[in-house]
């Protein structure tokens, strides 16, 4: 995005309102960390989109490897000569120093998933591949980044989470289905946008292409699994809030993780409203202001970045 378009659209992309609405009760270091990261995100996910329509396989290949890199080492790529590399250096040299070694790790192997499940992407979109509804829902998981934003709640609350608990049933299930929710809202609000640029990742499209749906009725079942999610973590909620009960056994440890898990809770229930408030205020969305529907006005389309 050049400086002018920054200057113009930045503020009305709500980027760092979202991750607000979701993160609270972080402390002020950690939220702008995930804020700037988040940012990040939404910027690498139009290059990523560019490369794909100015036809820029070798573009996105090294941009592919160099993140790659720069995730498991970020200090040696703060100063990349390409701006996405040392702004994705920086932000996670910041999230790496927030809690230990073990969820950096962790942190480091779900995102290098998500960087390939890009790559994925890219190979459907130039080859004009559309998933099967099973495929697209398995990669959106990725291509969404799911678990590294639940991830980032224990960095949110200042509490590495044990497996026994992260991967408790309900807590697991709390957390998938207010991601779900997330990735097919944006699915919902990105339709219009995606079909006029003839893109196939999108629940609605593989729907439409693979269920033999019509727009009308693919628009009607991505709103009932949205609605399905709803009702399913409040079930989920419960049974994650009857966990934090338990884990309050009288010990420091004990309140300290049924604290944890209460705050992360709590902020996966924000999720919900701050996707759909985010989906309603961002300039993203609004396709119907835009002169080309198919390519947002804030993006720099013209065929460069094979540096």
């Amino acid at each position: 995005m050049p400086a002018e378009k920054v200057r113009e659209y930045a503020d009305g992309l709500c980027y760092t309102d979202l991750m607000a609405g979701y993160y609270l009760g972080a402390p002020d270091e950690v939220l702008q960390a995930i804020a700037d990261y988040s940012a990040w995100f939404f910027v690498w996910d139009d290059r990523h989109d560019r490369d794909i329509v100015h036809e820029r396989p070798d573009a996105w290949r090294r941009l592919r490897f160099r993140l790659h890199a720069a995730l498991d080492s970020p200090r040696h790529h703060l100063f990349h000569p390409d701006p996405l590399v040392a702004g994705f250096a920086d932000s996670v040299t910041r999230i790496y120093s927030f809690l230990p070694d073990t969820w950096n790790a962790r942190f480091a192997r779900h995102f290098h998933a998500v960087i390939e499940a890009y790559d994925r992407e890219f190979h459907n979109r130039t080859e004009g591949i559309v998933p099967t509804v099973d495929e697209y829902l398995a990669l959106r998981r990725l291509t969404f980044a799911h678990w590294i934003w639940t991830d980032l709640l224990e960095a949110s609350a200042g509490c590495e989470l044990p497996d026994s608990v992260r991967k408790s049933s309900g807590y697991r299930r709390a957390a998938l289905l207010s991601q779900e929710f997330a990735a097919w809202y944006n699915d919902l609000c990105s339709l219009p946008k995606e079909i006029a640029g003839d893109e196939v990742h999108n629940l609605g499209i593989s729907l439409i292409k693979h269920e033999g749906l019509t727009l009308e009725e693919a628009v009607a079942e991505l709103r009932r699994r949205i609605e399905e999610c709803i009702a399913e973590f409040l079930e989920a909620e419960r049974e994650t809030l009857r966990l934090a009960d338990r884990l309050d056994d009288g010990t420091a440890r004990g309140a300290e993780l049924s604290a944890a898990v209460r705050a992360n809770l709590g902020n996966m229930r924000n999720w919900f409203s701050s996707v759909y408030w985010f989906h309603h205020e961002s300039g993203r969305y609004m396709v119907d202001s835009w002169d080309d529907r198919s390519t947002p006005p804030y993006v720099n389309n013209e065929a460069a970045g094979e540096k």
